[in-house]
């Protein structure tokens, strides 16, 4: 803005000099200035309102952080996702946007105490409407409205969430009961904290005693 000024005021000056000179070489030199000094104030990019400059600044300002904490349930027509954001409800309804695919959502919420909050949902366990999804915005709290295509019930959220569910449920139902118990031994193990390992083997150390004694016939 203000190298604009000074090209302007440069003009200015041109102009006024125009006017007095009388020489054709010094008018030409100061016509050629003048030409020049037009197309460089043509060529200037308009300068941004005050309000929108600053608004681009506040919605754009500070980091973005990622949401991993939710809630969720469902009726018949809806699966409903919950995320808490304090404040959340003292933004401009722009600053809160979420984009649904069929199979998918995204939520931004902008500038809200000077960070920016995403959250991704890909691969949806179930198609969802487009048109028939919505967001509202509660005291600290966003809620993400999916529409069903179908009203049927949704196990999990996602595809993924699913697959491992499945997984999870191989390990454990075999056909050996003894093989079942022994797995979820085995990730009770892996993911207990120390008390927790000490507990199963003293049991594990037990129940081998026992059976090298003939009061249990099978092993655990």
């Amino acid at each position: 803005l203000l190298f604009l000024n000074q090209l302007q005021k440069d003009l200015e000056e041109v102009k006024e000099l125009l006017t007095k000179a009388t020489r054709k070489r010094v008018c030409d030199v100061l016509v050629a200035e003048k030409h020049k000094l037009e197309m460089e104030i043509k060529n200037q990019p308009p300068p941004k309102p005050k309000d929108t400059a600053e608004e681009e600044k506040s919605s754009l300002g500070g980091y973005t952080v990622k949401i991993n904490n939710y809630g969720w349930d469902q009726s018949d027509k809806f699966v409903k996702i919950y995320i808490s954001l304090n404040g959340v409800q003292k933004l401009p309804a722009e600053n809160v946007q979420v984009n649904f695919t069929e199979r998918s959502f995204d939520l931004l919420v902008k500038n809200l105490n000077g960070k920016n909050y995403t959250m991704t949902f890909n691969n949806l366990l179930k198609p969802i409407s487009v048109e028939g999804s919505s967001r509202k915005v509660k005291t600290d709290t966003v809620l993400v409205m999916c529409k069903k295509k179908r009203e049927e019930k949704w196990d999990c959220l996602t595809q993924v969430e699913k697959e491992s569910k499945e997984k999870e449920k191989a390990a454990y139902d075999t056909a050996d009961p003894s093989e079942g118990l022994m797995n979820i031994l085995k990730k009770m193990y892996a993911e207990g904290d120390d008390e927790m390992k000490r507990t199963i083997n003293k049991a594990w150390v037990e129940s081998r005693e026992k059976q090298y004694k003939g009061d249990i016939p099978m092993d655990i």
